[in-house]
């Protein structure tokens, strides 16, 4: 087997068990378990949650301020044992590519960013637990899991497409223009959901019984609290989360609507399939949205909410791809 073969099936199976990583990342989250283990990489000091008789007096005449919780210590650990598998497959992607760097038809660059960018998220993940939750490191983390996993996608592609150059077509601008759209309303669910603003509203169409209800703009991007060590359960007052709130409920319908257009857009120039899936997948995330609020978070709900934004991400990054290779059709 040749080393791009290699590397091909290696980034599909790295883009697949990202997405397990992302789910995982989202259930930590939900079920609070982010403070699960008040150490890292491991979990009061051993490297699995301490669970005998002995092993559980260390753990907390260690930290006598962070009693084990088996049930939020082990999300936490999963997470960690997955994400740590996931940048073992990254490094040996970077490793192949650099072994085949001779080879045009092999992307470089790529592999070698995903390796960056998986060190720095290994880092966010510490800051995340030694900065007590702190929402923009929550946030970032996030982020950074949605990159990775997009950038996955991206190399698997390149390597079945041969690593060709993308064409520049007004469509794909358009398509272009639809993925920061989505980026950005992925941000404002990861601000939403770091600051325990997702609820805040109980009510839909309206927001606390108010189309735009009092905001609090300053409040509501206010990074950190003097003096506070720990932000599980949020810092922010109702108004500043009512405002983080209805920000990612306007960003859900400037996407909604952005989408539907290109929609059109794809079915009035020849891909009625991929538009008809992107539908599709709009018309789930947006009711998974909707039932977030009115069933008030199930926790199910909210990790497909999660899981369909992540798909929602990567159809945008595929009809990136697809539209750049127009050209090459025979």
């Amino acid at each position: 087997m040749d080393k791009k073969s290699l590397s091909y099936k290696i980034s599909l199976f790295g883009c697949l068990f990202a997405g397990v990583v992302v789910l995982l990342g989202a259930y930590t989250r939900l079920v609070d378990a982010g403070l699960g283990c008040p150490d890292w990489p491991g979990c009061y000091g051993f490297i699995d949650v301490p669970d005998t008789e002995e092993e559980i007096k260390i753990a907390e005449q260690a930290y006598p301020h962070a009693p084990v919780e088996a049930d939020k210590a082990w999300p936490e650990m999963i997470h960690r044992y997955f994400a740590g598998t996931l940048g073992l497959i990254i490094a040996l992607l970077a490793f192949l590519a650099i072994k085949a760097r001779a080879d045009r038809s092999q992307p470089l660059v790529l592999p070698l960013v995903l390796l960056g960018l998986v060190i720095f998220q290994a880092a966010l993940g510490m800051w995340t637990v030694t900065m007590g939750l702190l929402p923009i490191i929550v946030m970032g983390h996030l982020l950074g899991g949605f990159i990775t996993l997009a950038l996955l996608l991206l190399l698997f592609l390149k390597l079945r497409a041969g690593n060709r150059p993308a064409y520049g077509s007004p469509l794909r601008n358009y398509a272009l223009i639809g993925l920061i759209i989505v980026f950005v309303q992925i941000t404002l669910g990861g601000w939403t959901s770091a600051n325990y603003a997702a609820i805040i509203c109980a009510d839909f169409p309206t927001c606390q019984g108010h189309w735009i209800p009092p905001l609090d703009f300053a409040g509501a991007f206010q990074l950190s609290q003097e003096g506070i060590t720990s932000y599980l359960g949020g810092f922010m007052g109702n108004d500043a989360r009512v405002t983080v709130h209805w920000l990612h409920r306007l960003g859900a319908l400037i996407t909604t609507l952005y989408l539907l257009w290109l929609v059109v857009k794809l079915f009035s120039n020849g891909y009625p399939r991929f538009a008809g899936w992107l539908l599709l997948v709009l018309a789930v995330q947006v009711a998974l949205g909707i039932s977030n609020v009115v069933f008030s978070l199930p926790l199910s709900v909210a990790v497909a909410h999660n899981g369909v934004a992540a798909l929602l991400l990567l159809t945008m990054v595929t009809l990136l791809h697809m539209l750049g290779q127009q050209k090459y059709r025979s």
